[in-house]
């Protein structure tokens, strides 16, 4: 269990010397959906739980987007991650982990629960469809504004 006191609360973009880190735990450190880490493609487990991450897409587009080989992705007790433990209905789980799912296909493990292939094929069928509307109403919207416009070996750090 972690506790604020002993937390320490660093910039991760330092992480960038660690070209071999494959597990980065960042539990209780008070990150939000802000967060903005180095490229990293040998991390394959993010854990980040009980922080202070709000906005799904934004927090999922990052690390989508610097750990393109993420496997295990755990942030529980974060509130846009919603459970039975912190509030949140199964409707919500659930949207929940579909999009998690749906916006990072390589991920196995979602907090502690595998992802079986059923799961991720109803995740890319639910957000398939948003994702293309959301898509047709960019185009649409582009299209009416038409000139605008620490150690190298390490394989795990751990940070509490």
């Amino acid at each position: 269990m972690c506790s604020p006191s002993f937390s320490l609360y660093w910039n991760p973009a330092l992480l960038d010397q660690l070209e071999r880190l494959s597990t980065l735990i960042l539990d209780c450190n008070n990150y939000t959906s802000h967060v903005k880490f180095p490229y990293m493609p040998s991390v394959t487990t993010v854990c980040i739980n009980k922080n202070k991450i709000n906005n799904l897409p934004v927090f999922v587009e990052e690390i989508r987007r610097k750990f393109p080989n993420i496997k295990i992705l755990s942030m529980m007790n974060n509130e846009a991650a919603p459970s039975y433990f912190n509030g949140g209905s199964l409707t919500q789980y659930k949207d929940y982990r579909q999009y998690v799912i749906s916006q990072l296909p390589g991920l196995e493990i979602l907090d502690d629960t595998e992802v079986p292939d059923k799961e991720r094929v109803q995740a890319r069928k639910t957000y398939r469809l948003q994702q293309s509307t959301h898509g047709s109403r960019k185009r649409k919207e582009d299209s009416s504004k038409k000139h605008t416009h620490m150690q190298k070996k390490s394989s795990t750090i751990i940070r509490q």
